[in-house]
């Protein structure tokens, strides 16, 4: 094993050569990657209908291609999925990678290509461990094994077993070659087993007796498979079961509040956490250097980047800039062009950048109000609808609302607190909280996915307030007018802690 190491950590640094490329020559490298995109959307349904063939500059693109979310590109997507092809782009796509929803649907379904596999998320994952052993020469990362702990539930087979569906973690750990299996723990039928509860019990027996160097996947789920471990073995820390762990690699939500957590459970001075910046539509960020705390934007990964400044999004025809125009500490939403067939797509994250020589950048949060401390992904239309539903059979009237995250704190399940102000309260709170839960879970596969078992999401708590509340935390704040609104969801507690000190 001290061989392999040696030889793969070689080859991982020779990518290292193309990165430093794409840092001296970003805007010749993303003109590169415009022009293969464009060529290869040419002669799709959509590349006729925008006239692709006559795009000669990134000018012509943005005027004759409109910005997309998912909503518009849904139609086009649910084609493909009932077995229509050369829509988006010119290659079969026979995966889609399911995610959180939007306002009119309870999943999102993210085509995946082969290039995207390969050239995107693949490629994202050597050049994370090249980054890693540039900075680690004395790692023993491959002296042990790799624990990736995927983000959800399973491949799903339709049309005639041609396409599949499932979680995007579930869909790489699918298709990888089958030497990885030697270096990865657990085997694969366990990592891509449905039920949760039944995978996390499974994979605490199998892999605690394993030499585990390195840790991948979500921090909330993987303090949950590290907490079942210490509770299986009797050990009083991971490194009694895992002497030899010296790296998680973590992205999808901020890793800022579990920090603590890990810290204790793995107390080494010596461990690394590493973040990037992943998603069902690309990888776009890793952390360069093991301190830092922002991400090396990834420019050859078969994306290309737009920017689209936050004064500008709801303008009827929002205009987009390049690298080249690019401020620091600006606020920008991020539009991506992909080898999976996104044009102009709306990502829906905002970013802003802490360099410019080369870009690195740091999430800033959503285009939209949201909670997604746990991979939940629960957006401002969800909070409604299922608000409203909640009123209506409950018979309760709410003046104002603002809901943030509880964190895992030692044997405490997370969960979500929502601070309510009614003008009609419920009959019975218990009830109207569990119609919030239910109505929460009926349109959000994520959020249903983290409340399954109370695994990681405990039920919702509700705190009704006292009428004239929220008035008098916007007016301590110096925020009353019109102008000034009432936070309805965040990521962090500091606005709910702020208003639960005034009562």
């Amino acid at each position: 094993m001290a061989l392999m190491n040696s030889v793969i950590s070689w080859l991982m640094k020779k990518r290292l050569h193309q990165i430093e490329l794409f840092m001296k020559y970003p805007h010749e490298v993303q003109q590169e990657w415009f022009k293969k995109l464009i060529s290869n959307g040419a002669d799709t349904e959509w590349g006729k209908k925008y006239n692709y063939k006559n795009i000669k500059s990134v000018e012509d693109f943005r005027s004759n291609v409109p910005i997309s979310d998912y909503d518009a590109l849904k139609p086009y997507i649910d084609r493909l999925r009932s077995g229509e092809q050369n829509i988006l782009w010119n290659t079969d796509v026979k995966w889609f990678a399911k995610s959180a929803g939007t306002t009119s649907d309870k999943s999102k379904y993210i085509p995946v290509t082969e290039e995207s596999l390969e050239e995107c998320h693949y490629k994202a994952g050597k050049d994370m461990l090249s980054i890693y052993f540039n900075n680690n020469p004395e790692s023993i990362f491959f002296d042990g094994k790799g624990l990736a702990l995927g983000g959800s539930q399973k491949i799903s087979e339709f049309n005639n077993s041609e396409y599949y569906e499932g979680d995007l973690s579930a869909i790489i750990i699918h298709n990888l070659p089958y030497w990885a299996e030697f270096v990865r723990v657990p085997k694969r039928k366990v990592a891509l087993l449905e039920n949760w509860e039944t995978k996390i019990d499974i994979m605490a027996e199998t892999t605690k007796d394993h030499d585990v160097t390195n840790l991948s996947g979500v921090p909330s789920w993987t303090l949950l498979l590290l907490k079942r471990i210490l509770k299986i073995t009797g050990k009083n820390n991971i490194l009694e079961v895992w002497p030899n762990l010296e790296v998680f690699f973590h992205g999808g939500v901020n890793f800022d509040p579990y920090r603590k957590q890990f810290d204790e459970l793995i107390p080494s001075k010596k461990m690394i956490y590493m973040n990037t910046y992943n998603a069902s539509e690309g990888f776009f960020g890793i952390q360069r250097g093991n301190k830092a705390d922002d991400l090396l934007l990834m420019l050859d990964y078969g994306v290309y980047y737009e920017f689209l400044p936050l004064d500008r999004l709801h303008d009827e025809n929002p205009k987009t800039i390049g690298l080249k125009e690019v401020k620091l500490n600006t606020n920008y939403a991020l539009v991506i062009s992909t080898n999976a067939g996104l044009w102009r797509y709306l990502i829906g994250d905002t970013v802003e950048f802490t360099s410019l020589l080369p870009y690195r950048i740091r999430i800033t949060g959503r285009t939209k109000n949201f909670i997604n401390a746990f991979g939940e992904e629960l957006i401002i239309d969800n909070a409604e609808a299922a608000l409203k539903a909640a009123c209506l059979k409950h018979k309760a009237v709410i003046n104002e609302y603002t809901a943030a995250p509880l964190y895992l704190e030692g044997d405490k399940k997370a969960a979500h607190e929502w601070i309510i102000e009614f003008e009609t309260p419920p009959g019975d709170l218990k009830k109207f909280t569990r119609t919030l839960d239910n109505r929460l879970k009926s349109i959000n596969s994520d959020y249903e996915a983290k409340r399954s078992h109370n695994i990681l999401l405990n039920k919702p708590k509700v705190i009704p307030v006292p009428k004239g509340t929220f008035y008098k935390w916007m007016k301590k704040k110096g925020k009353l007018g019109g102008q000034n609104k009432v936070p309805r969801l965040s990521n962090n507690r500091n606005y709910i802690d702020d208003i639960l000190d005034t009562l």
